[in-house]
């Protein structure tokens, strides 16, 4: 052990403080003192060794003192970046110590320590702890041989690549993976599932050691594939997923049994399990090159991908979906943090689709952890269950993969659903009707042309379905009126719109109305969208449509009266000039003068409200300087004592500081904010930092914009930037809005910079296409698609491995 040794008296009050949290009769201002105290010792330069040392060596202490303080030496990890060489020492050494301690729950929180700590210092600055590890995965205890590949199968999947790399003279995987390998034919089923896991998370990166024993690896794989257990199952599945994304040669002389393997899980009781299994067909999907093998499957895949859409008995538990709830106030967990001026792209699939999932834990990408009731870890989210709604399950990947092979095949893969998509949306069991008209709304934008000569049909049915007895049915109704809302409102003939532009308008906003929450919220944006479709179109309509807003001001709780904010901007938005009238405007300002009246300053309404008001004068410019000049000032004095304010700020500081840099005083400062944003484009961040990460990659693409052609400021960042920006397009697991985003910049710097950006133009080209040739138009698509333009004309070998989509591509601008 290292020669720190703690203070009785700073040991005392940390010790004190910890116990006093624990106390069941604190009220809610003594528990908020004491979280402020718990962070004041986050200035104390030795806190973190006195909470190792607390975890570690205090065994007279109850265990749950101990692995509190466990918790919080995790929590701040960051804080080892600064510590003394010594304090360094000790409580690197106190974890390992840790791990070994008797207390499951004192060993299960050292572990979560480790893997902080060993992503945060890096493996090639604490080998010793890889390599115990490493070691102890041949201990004669089971248990401790599963708590040491818990941990390394967290630290391979939060931060592969540095793992990856040579310490003292060795490439650590070179003997870790033929380990794994060997390990996968362990007797404890957690044992294989840990280690096929971990070889999984190597293929994205293309580690060079796994790629040596690729061949075994697929064996292995294939080996597993009937195993009992279903935590391996999901894991081969997971691992063909990502082997089909980045080598998809090695599995292509065995496609045919890996696609009846694949469909054979697809369908499997485990959910997990057919989640994962559902991933492929959207990874198959979403690949252009690997078009011709799944083309023979469509009729096999397309049917069992529809039967996925159907919301299974765990979900409707969830979702308590035939509530006439539109009375009750939202809870604040039912609210999720807005981020202002940040954007996110793509189809509205997903915001649909409010069904519950069985995943307790997502990683940084949306990859599932291990399930709780198998793992060494506790997870203490104590909102859990109010996220469960919005979680990434079954039945949106099948959602989502139908609506990537529609847009793939079109007609062909209509053509295979036609008959069992007849037989759902007639069907007399309301589950199977709703999930029909799910996949109609999927289909929408691939199968527009097949679908369009049965539109006469399917419009009036979906609008007779508003009428449901069931809530989930008139809300996924919505939202597929809203898929189909570019055809309802095309200025045709008078007969066109009186048959289904009006309707459709009067049915959406009874659906604004309505009296559960759920059918207001798909019923306000589906009418958001139908108004951006139909612009000028919907003049004439003004007053119905401002009235029945208006109403929904009174009626709408916290949470649906954002989405409200969005529809009457982008109604303003839509019909320009004619919203003037001033009948129209005494209908329309005194329900939000009055909503304003009653917000507070520091309300988070308060943004989307001044958004109805695009004519509004932006703070005068004296006011932004003093509270820049405040905000520097306090982040110079307080360091990290500011990250929980900045964190909860509403509105977010970091997207009103974006939108700052848009102000013609910006440039000067503009050094150390780029080198910030720089940081945030990490291609693996944690979960927590994804938003900062997408915040950022769309920032940097405004700020391309703004410095302007070849200016030579912005050149000094111009490689910094793209190299960053092409491994998170590149990452198969990221989220789309992330790949969107990042895509989006990287378009809009090859437009200010070409010459820069296209000799890497090979690298990234397809990928590219693939994250934005499904969103929709927009000022932010434009300037990307004229970046990628002019990157062709610099380079137009470089454009080679996209070509399927230069078809397309050749429809969006005069290239």
């Amino acid at each position: 052990m290292t020669s720190w040794t703690p203070q009785p008296t700073g040991l005392k009050q940390i010790l004190d403080t910890i116990i006093e949290s624990t106390n069941e009769e604190n009220n809610q201002d003594t528990q908020q003192a004491i979280t402020e105290k718990l962070n004041e010792f986050t200035r104390v330069p030795e806190y973190i060794a006195y909470l190792a040392y607390i975890l570690a060596f205090m065994p007279q202490q109850e265990d749950r003192i101990r692995t509190i303080a466990g918790y919080l030496l995790k929590n701040n990890a960051r804080l080892i970046v600064r510590a003394a060489p010594e304090v360094v020492a000790y409580v690197k050494a106190s974890v390992l110590q840790a791990f070994f301690d008797p207390s499951m729950m004192v060993r299960n929180a050292a572990g979560q320590d480790i893997v902080s700590f060993l992503g945060i210092l890096e493996p090639k600055n604490w080998p010793e702890c890889l390599q115990q590890l490493v070691h102890t995965l041949d201990s004669s205890s089971l248990d401790q041989q599963e708590a040491a590949f818990n941990v390394l199968e967290k630290a391979c999947e939060d931060y592969p690549r540095k793992l990856d790399v040579e310490i003292n003279g060795q490439w650590p995987l070179e003997f870790m993976i033929p380990k794994f390998l060997v390990l996968s034919e362990h007797p404890s089923p957690k044992m294989r599932a840990h280690a096929i896991a971990c070889l999984s998370y190597f293929v994205p990166i293309g580690c060079q050691a796994l790629f040596t024993h690729i061949d075994q690896f697929i064996a292995c794989l294939f080996k597993r594939a009937s195993d009992d257990d279903p935590q391996v199952r999901r894991h081969v599945c997971q691992a063909l997923v990502l082997l089909l994304a980045s080598r998809p040669e090695k599995l292509m002389p065995e496609m045919a049994n890996v696609a009846e393997y694949m469909l054979y899980s697809t369908k499997d009781k485990n959910e997990n399990v057919a989640l994962e299994a559902c991933e492929f067909w959207l990874t198959f999907a979403e690949d252009p090159d690997l078009a011709p093998w799944l083309h023979p499957l469509l009729g096999k895949v397309a049917p069992v991908l529809l039967d996925c859409m159907v919301y299974g008995e765990d979900d409707l538990l969830w979702l308590e979906g035939d509530a006439e709830d539109a009375h009750v106030p939202d809870k604040d967990s039912d609210i999720k943090p807005r981020h202002y001026g940040g954007k996110a792209h793509g189809l509205e699939r997903e915001a649909a689709n409010g069904d519950g999932s069985s995943k307790p834990k997502v990683g940084a990408y949306g990859e599932e952890f291990e399930d709780e009731s198998d793992s060494d870890f506790e997870d203490e989210d104590d909102e859990f269950a109010d996220e469960m709604s919005t979680e990434w399950n079954l039945r949106k990947c099948a959602a989502a993969a139908l609506d990537v092979l529609a847009v793939r095949f079109g007609a062909d893969m209509l053509n295979h659903l036609l008959e069992p998509l007849k037989t759902k949306l007639w069907s007399e069991d309301w589950l199977q009707r709703e999930s029909g008209i799910l996949a109609l709304g999927a289909m929408a934008e691939g199968c527009i042309d097949a679908i369009e000569p049965h539109l006469p049909t399917l419009i009036p049915y979906l609008i007779n379905t508003l009428n449901d007895s069931k809530p989930l049915v008139r809300s996924i109704s919505c939202w597929t009126l809203g898929r189909y809302a570019s055809w309802c409102t095309q200025p045709i003939s008078e007969e066109h719109k009186n048959q289904f532009f009006i309707p459709t308008l009067e049915g959406l906003l009874r659906m604004v109305l309505d009296s559960n929450k759920r059918v207001q919220e798909a019923g306000c944006s589906a009418f958001a969208t139908l108004e951006e479709d139909a612009g000028p179109e919907l003049a004439p309509y003004l007053e119905p449509v401002l009235r029945n807003l208006v109403i929904a001001f009174e009626r709408y709780q916290h949470k649906n009266m954002l989405i409200l904010y969005d529809a009457v901007g982008t109604l303003a938005d839509a019909v320009g000039n004619a919203l003037q009238n001033p009948s129209y405007v005494d209908i329309l300002m005194p329900p939000l003068l009055k909503r304003w009246s009653k917000l507070k300053d520091d309300d988070e309404d308060l943004v989307p409200l001044l958004e109805q008001n695009p004519d509004m004068d932006e703070p005068d410019r004296s006011f932004l300087v003093v509270a820049l000049d405040l905000l520097s000032g306090l982040t110079q004095g307080l360091g990290m004592a500011l990250e929980n304010s900045i964190s909860r700020s509403q509105p977010n500081l970091l997207s009103l500081l974006t939108i700052c840099l848009k102000h013609p005083q910006a440039p000067p400062h503009m050094p150390a904010v780029m080198a910030e944003l720089i940081v945030q484009l990490d291609p693996e961040p944690k979960v927590e930092f994804i938003s900062a990460c997408n915040n950022a990659a769309w920032s940097v693409g405004e700020v391309a914009l703004r410095y302007g052609r070849d200016e030579p400021e912005f050149q000094q960042w111009v490689h910094l930037l793209v190299s960053r920006l092409i491994p998170i397009l590149l990452h198969p697991k990221a989220p789309r809005s992330l790949h969107e985003n990042a895509a989006v910049s990287i378009g809009r710097i090859g437009l200010m910079h070409p010459q820069m950006v296209a000799p890497l133009l090979p690298e990234f080209a397809q990928a590219w296409c693939q994250a934005l040739y499904e969103i929709r138009d927009n000022e932010e698509k434009d300037s990307a698609f004229r970046g990628l333009c002019t990157l062709v004309q610099t380079n137009p070998a470089g454009i080679a491995k996209a070509s399927p989509y230069l078809r397309y591509l050749s429809h969006l601008l005069p290239c």
